[in-house]
């Protein structure tokens, strides 16, 4: 839809118009694969990198490493079945869907965009949870490293987390007014900058404590039963590493939103893959070494996080580097996967209140002659009110592991999985009962067990978190 502000800044004759706008209608579009991998990258590595030691702990070196490899090149092919359904009925000529649910409803009908909706927005609202629990952790951190430094390793250093949350709370309010994915650039680029600074981080500090002697112990197939672990531990932790590994690569749920900014030439659905592999090879190349050089480092004793789990206290001004870069990566992160929910909220009102003026009236903010802002009251007032309710839930759940497993089995499976794989057959009209449809079936369960698998794990995790910590009183 066009805003009232581009109404009153622009006069144009026919010519300009087509400039400014694409056949459709809607703004010009000026992505390309650099700015879509910076999309991708910011959504993708995200504080889920972290745990991976964790992760590969728990499965060990066979498990860890052979898990990490199948879970990128499941989530590439995927991916790029999801960049050819862009457009329906042909790929490159075909009529352009804005996003995901519009994506499915033209290849599978409104039931499964029914369906897919549901997952995908609840997904993306529990994304926005767990990196306002991750980001407050890591302040948290910068306080006790500080501490830990001032009055020794063995203080009793533990701070709430909620007044973090709220901070960070209020200063996502003000980065909501941010329009829409096509204003993200800047902010994604700085995102993923910070993205690559504390995961370079994290594997410089375990690299030094390899190289240094203080390596832990490790095994083919991680923490051992009746060593570390009972036999029940054992077969949740490995549920709950499988969802964390899940989670990291949990950004399907955004995929189509993003590739909606690129530019129609070249054909969209060929600079989106180019920007999957660019992107997933890169963060594989990070998963893999934090995973890795972490688990080297640490051990099966490796914590849930590198840089808040004190795994490293010394150097603490680098520690603490390392986590104002995870707090700025991830207020970045917060707006890559709420903007989804966003158009959704006002898209649908625009739709039923065509003629409201709270819904569509802009009210720019000049300096001089130039627009740096403009404000709409929709926007203002159901955004504020999504970060809140977002910041509250956080306080409530604030479990970092568990959580991070259970939004990964909740995601991953239907979005990065099923639709892209159900979107291709109905797409490419392959045959059933054929060999790529049997193929492609199989991919489909055995991704839906480790789903299963996966969410059992991380809700007998939350349950225990649960029963020793209260909501809102959570310290770490």
């Amino acid at each position: 839809m066009r805003g009232t502000e581009d109404v009153v800044d622009y006069k144009f004759s026919d010519g300009d118009e087509d400039q400014l706008f694409d056949d459709d209608g809607n703004p010009k579009r000026t992505g390309t694969i650099w700015t879509a991998s910076a999309h991708i990258i910011t959504a993708i590595i995200g504080s889920g990198v972290l745990s991976l030691a964790w992760g590969t702990a728990q499965l060990g070196w066979a498990g860890g490493l052979v898990t990490l490899v199948t879970f990128s090149f499941i989530t590439y092919y995927t991916s790029n079945l999801l960049a050819d359904c862009y457009r329906f009925p042909d790929s490159v000529t075909g009529k352009r869907n804005h996003s995901y649910m519009e994506e499915v409803r033209a290849n599978l009908g409104r039931v499964n965009c029914i369906a897919c909706g549901i997952v995908q927005y609840a997904n993306l609202s529990g994304m926005v949870i767990g990196y306002t629990i991750t980001a407050s952790i890591s302040m948290v951190a910068v306080h006790k490293s500080n501490c830990f430094h001032s009055k020794g390793h063995s203080a009793s250093c533990k701070f709430s987390n909620n007044p973090y949350m709220i901070g960070l709370g209020t200063f996502e309010i003000f980065l909501s007014q941010i329009p829409n994915f096509h204003k993200l650039t800047y902010l994604s680029t700085v995102a993923a900058i910070m993205s690559f600074g504390y995961s370079s981080i994290g594997i410089g500090l375990a690299l030094a404590r390899i190289i240094s002697g203080k390596g832990g112990r490790t095994t083919l197939t991680g923490v051992e039963v009746g060593i570390d672990v009972t036999v029940a531990d054992k077969v949740w932790r490995t549920c709950r590493a499988l969802g964390d590994i899940a989670f990291t690569y949990s950004f399907s749920a955004v995929l189509v939103e993003i590739q909606d900014t690129l530019k129609s030439e070249p054909p969209e659905n060929k600079v989106m893959k180019k920007a999957n592999a660019i992107s997933v090879f890169t963060t594989t190349t990070f998963y893999m070494l934090c995973g890795t050089l972490g688990y080297a480092a640490f051990g099966n004793d490796a914590p849930g996080n590198m840089l808040t789990g004190f795994g490293f206290y010394e150097p603490f001004w680098l520690v603490d580097l390392a986590n104002i870069f995870i707090v700025i990566h991830l207020a970045g992160a917060y707006q890559i996967f709420t903007q989804p929910v966003f158009l959704l909220i006002e898209s649908s009102a625009q739709k039923k209140w065509p003629n409201s003026i709270f819904v569509n009236s802009e009210y720019p903010i000049k300096i001089g002659n130039k627009t740096v802002l403009s404000l709409n009251l929709l926007r203002l007032t159901a955004r504020t009110m999504f970060v809140v309710l977002a910041t509250t839930l956080a306080m409530a759940i604030p479990f970092f592991n568990d959580f991070l497993s259970l939004l990964g089995s909740i995601g991953f499976w239907p979005l990065t999985v099923y639709f892209p794989v159900e979107m291709h057959i109905a797409q490419r009209k392959i045959k059933r009962r054929s060999m790529k449809w049997c193929m492609l079936q199989l991919l489909n369960f055995l991704c839906l067990l480790v789903s299963l698998a996966a969410a059992a794990g991380s809700i007998q995790g939350v349950s225990q978190g649960l029963r020793t910590s209260k909501p809102f009183q959570y310290k770490v």
